[in-house]
């Protein structure tokens, strides 16, 4: 899934472009440059729960927008082991936890620059909720905290799968309860995925392109109506 790096709010830090594989192994998404106050500076996406695996890369990817970050704090509470320490280029980055944090969320701090506020989405989000989480926490001026928005999504996720539920279902009884018939003209009645079609009562359903124009036609719609449906004429 290809994720966006943004600008950094005003009196942060100016932006620098990184290399794709180093924003591909970050996999987040920062909320871009404005004045306005926000709750989070973005969102990221680990791959795994291995924090000794996964904060390189992620710290490695902020030094070059926010100055080298220093200390990182978690909630231990989706983490199942939380590292005193790792290594960032040859570099020690402490780690600290604090179960009073949030536990969506990640905090970086910097001796030169400042702190920075993370939405950490789970590792096995489905693409398209991350995707929606990731434009979440990006969002100029919001003031949502990371547990209103992983609360919001879950709510999001359960209306998409109960849509894609009906529609399965839809789909089941449609095929099952005769639904599929064939039409003369050799195509499932009523099949939502085929052309438009043309019904009237009484008549078998035409494709539109089969009904013919001019005065022929309303001669051939007139017989046709008169002999009951059939497709004869008088």
């Amino acid at each position: 899934m290809n994720t966006t790096l943004e600008s950094m709010p005003l009196g942060r830090t100016t932006h620098h472009d990184l290399a794709p594989a180093l924003a591909m192994a970050a996999r987040l998404r920062l909320t871009p440059r404005s004045a306005l106050v926000t709750a989070l500076d973005g969102a990221w996406w680990p791959h795994s729960r291995d924090l000794a695996v996964e904060l390189p890369p992620l710290l490695a990817a902020l030094d070059e927008l926010w100055g080298r970050i220093t200390r990182v704090t978690v909630n231990p509470t989706h983490w199942p082991v939380v590292p005193p320490r790792v290594d960032v280029s040859g570099r020690i980055v402490h780690v600290g936890r604090f179960v009073e944090q949030d536990p969506d969320k990640l905090i970086l701090l910097s001796f030169t620059v400042g702190r920075w506020d993370l939405l950490v989405i789970p590792p096995e989000t489905p693409p398209a909720s991350a995707a929606r989480l990731l434009a979440a926490a990006a969002l100029p001026g919001s003031m949502l905290s990371a547990g209103t928005l992983m609360a919001n999504e879950a709510v999001i996720g359960r209306g998409v799968r109960e849509a894609q539920r009906r529609e399965a279902d839809w789909e089941v009884s449609w095929e099952t309860e005769g639904g599929a018939c064939m039409s003369p003209f050799g195509e499932p009645l009523g099949d939502p995925h085929a052309s438009p079609r043309v019904r009237r009562p009484g008549l078998p359903v035409m494709p539109v392109e089969a009904i013919p124009l001019g005065a022929a036609a309303l001669g051939t719609a007139a017989g046709m109506a008169a002999a009951g449906g059939s497709g004869r004429t008088s």
